[in-house]
């Protein structure tokens, strides 16, 4: 979706909203496509001395396995969005800002900025909770039930130790 901003131009402190919706869900993290529900974008493209600031937020609800426990998570999620929209670059020292877009006819192509702001804002883990404990390397237990019963593993550096206590 375009956004025309240059009529914001001779407006400065005018604003422009918007609300926009995606469908990403052929994204692919981590071996899944977790945005399977569409993605909405809603916020303001405000002129702040002649700079057009782009803010809002991005909404979705995540659905794919927990990279620790593997359980299904059902997780909704809320971005910030915040952009500077620009006619043209003018940034020397050649390096690239992700949050600069530039303006084509005066237009921002709100889909690429919603795209962008929501997969660099993704979590490179997706977990059911922050907390969460994982399974056991042995037996598959999920630890989040509770503690498997799996003895430690001896360190084999002290293991002529461990066989003087079982004497």
């Amino acid at each position: 979706m375009l956004l025309n901003v240059s009529v914001l131009k001779d407006h400065p402190g005018g604003s422009i909203p918007f609300e926009v919706v995606l469908d990403l869900h052929e994204l692919a993290f981590g071996g899944c496509c977790p945005a399977t529900e569409p993605v909405t974008a809603v916020g303001e493209v405000r002129n702040t001395a002649g700079v057009y600031v782009l803010s809002g937020t991005v909404r979705t609800t995540l659905h794919g396995p927990c990279d620790r426990c593997a359980r299904d998570v059902d997780k909704p999620v809320e971005f910030p969005l915040h952009a500077i929209l620009a006619p043209e670059l003018s940034n020397d020292d050649g390096e690239e800002d992700p949050w600069l877009f530039l303006l084509e006819d005066g237009c921002a192509d709100l889909d690429d900025i919603v795209t962008t702001t929501f997969v660099l804002s993704m979590d490179s883990k997706f977990l059911c909770r922050d907390d969460c404990k994982g399974l056991c390397c042995r037996c598959g237990k999920d630890l989040n039930d509770g503690p498997c019963g799996c003895e430690p593993e001896a360190d084999p550096r002290l293991a002529v130790l461990q066989q003087l206590l079982k004497k």
